[in-house]
This record gives structure tokens, C-alpha cells and sequence, in this order.
């Protein structure tokens, strides 16, 4: 008698079926991501304008943080160096997005037709 055997075979009707939650559709569940979109609402360019003015807010704020501390106002040190590296990595994240949007138009206009 083989190890295998010993396994027993898989029966789906043992396992309970996982809702996300139970009585609720799928649609009526609002995203977790900050940036998401509603299911029927804006379009894409609108998406990308909200991604690049939300950056342009980050990077305004922690650059007044930062003069905030330079002048001696009462700006804890951590609160300045958190909000210079939010903004640096939400302009990396930007950046990113824009390379693989720029290569997927690339892509799509060497396919042929």
C-alpha cells in the first residue's frame, strides 16, 4: 500500500461556499483602492487628470511642510520626511503608469492590421 492511497480523495460538498458577503452583490460592495472608479462612472482621461493632480497635491504639500520646518515653525521632523516620501513614491507610481500606458500604445500600434 502506497503513502498516496492513504490521501482521501477531494469531495467540493465538504468545503463550505465563501461568500464575500452573504446577501450583498458584488456591485454594491464600494472598492477598497483610493483611486478606484464607480462601476458606471467617468472615463479614463478623467481617471488619469484626478492620478496626476492628486500627485501635484502631495508633492505641493509636503514642499510646504518642508519650508514649514526650514522657517522654524512648529512642523514635527517625522511629519516632513513622511510626506516628502509619500510624494516620492506616488510620483514613482505616476511614472510607472505612464511607461506602461506608453508601452501599450506602443504595442498596439505595431500590431498589424
Amino acid at each position: 500500500m502506497s503513502s498516496l492511497s492513504a490521501i482521501p480523495s477531494y469531495n467540493p460538498g465538504l468545503l463550505p461556499r465563501l461568500d464575500p458577503m452573504p446577501g450583498k452583490d458584488l456591485a454594491e460592495i464600494p472598492s477598497a483602492m483610493p483611486g478606484a472608479m464607480p462601476a458606471g462612472g467617468g472615463d479614463f482621461s478623467s481617471l488619469i487628470g484626478k492620478l496626476v493632480s492628486d500627485v501635484n497635491a502631495q508633492s505641493v504639500n509636503a514642499s510646504q511642510q518642508v519650508s514649514a520646518l526650514q522657517s522654524g515653525q512648529n512642523v514635527p521632523l517625522h511629519q516632513a520626511v513622511l510626506s516628502m516620501e509619500e510624494a516620492s513614491v506616488s510620483f514613482q507610481l505616476l511614472v510607472e503608469v505612464r511607461n506602461k500606458l506608453l508601452e501599450s500604445y506602443q504595442e498596439i500600434m505595431r500590431m498589424q492590421m
